[in-house]
């Protein structure tokens, strides 16, 4: 701790991400990174891109990408905002939209960043507790709040809530801002995206990390109603103009318009889901039900930790949340059918 710290710093308890190690013979599946490559006509416009021009700034609105991803959810680029990847929007939208007197709500077990933007833009909180089976009832957030956020599939949990559990949602809360994170939504869900133009209360987030296999690239985006997206604009504009790159913009519109490729790695992705969770479930865990390309798992015998030490001793990472109701459940992303293998393998030489 250094004595040159602001007090707001010395209370911040940041973000913890799954390991990344910096070698070459690991199974990583801790980070739910998409096991499949960007389509190749997103390399094809990267390369475009590296010209001369890169010495220019890149379009402060990325207008194009805007246009983009506003035809393909059948919106208008008015109602699209972007930042460095989904986790730099939600940042926007903590400081923007959700610095209210009364509490945030969000559910007690769900992407750990939430607190951590609580805790830097002063946010009063309220967890609400999953139900018994780890799922969202919306039916619990039906009380006074300064917003709601969730994902949706929940993470790490991968429970998904239908549209009409939302929809209900935002009739219930309809003076408070929505927040659905979607960053998991394309492996089995249906976005809110479709709820926009009929609620101006709800904020849909998404990013291209995970079912665009642009993690790499750091491409999120934020879809609601004009007023939203202005307050987002302004705060923004107020400490980056120039968001996206050249190189962003250019992926990003190529991935959308690969929409063929985009279906066939989703539908993959879909498929070994099924053939992990089967896997686990005749070794004898319990794998809760996930719309995400993760599954979520705990062995009726063997300890969460002893698993996780077993399987990290034979270079495959899995992640485990040292947390309440969660601690002997594993996180494992959904890999190539070669990585699931080498899952199940270790896993046999422990079980």
């Amino acid at each position: 701790m250094s004595k040159y710290w602001s007090d707001l710093v010395k209370q911040l308890e940041p973000y913890t991400p799954g390991e990344q190690p910096q070698v070459s013979d690991i199974t990583k599946l801790n980070t739910n990174e998409n096991p499949f490559g960007p389509s190749p006509s997103v390399i094809k416009a990267i390369r475009a891109q590296l010209t001369d021009d890169l010495h220019l700034y890149p379009p402060p609105e990325s207008d194009q990408l805007k246009t983009t991803i506003a035809d393909y959810f059948a919106l208008q680029p008015s109602q699209i905002f972007l930042g460095n990847g989904s986790d730099e929007v939600l940042a926007h939208v903590f400081n923007g939209l959700l610095r209210k007197d009364l509490p945030l709500l969000f559910p007690d077990i769900t992407y750990s960043f939430y607190p951590v933007f609580c805790a830097l833009y002063d946010i009063q909180f309220e967890k609400i507790p999953l139900t018994n089976d780890l799922c969202i009832d919306v039916n619990d957030y039906n009380r006074g709040n300064g917003g709601i956020i969730f994902p949706n599939p929940n993470a790490p949990t991968g429970d998904l809530l239908t549209i009409d559990a939302i929809e209900s949602l935002l009739q219930s809360s309809a003076e408070s801002v929505v927040v659905i994170d979607e960053a998991y939504i394309d492996f089995g869900g249906v976005s809110a995206a479709s709820l926009i133009n009929k609620y101006p209360n709800v904020l849909v987030v998404q990013t291209m990390s995970k079912s665009r296999s642009l993690a790499g690239m750091r491409i999120g985006y934020a879809m609601g109603s004009e007023a939203l997206i202005e307050g987002l604009d302004r705060v923004k504009n107020s400490f980056n103009s120039y968001p996206l790159g050249h190189l962003q913009i250019a992926a990003g519109i190529a991935a959308f318009e690969d929409d063929a490729y985009f279906r066939k790695i989703c539908e993959q992705v879909i498929e070994n889901r099924t053939l992990l969770t089967d896997s686990l479930l005749q070794r004898g865990f319990r794998v809760l039900p996930s719309g995400g390309n993760f599954v979520f798992a705990t062995h009726e015998e063997r300890s969460a930790v002893e698993i996780f030490q077993h399987l990290k001793a034979e270079n495959v990472l899995v992640r485990h949340f040292q947390q309440p109701r969660i601690e002997q459940f594993l996180r494992i992303t959904v890999g190539t059918e070669e990585e699931i293998q080498r899952v199940i393998v270790a896993l046999d030489r422990l079980i």
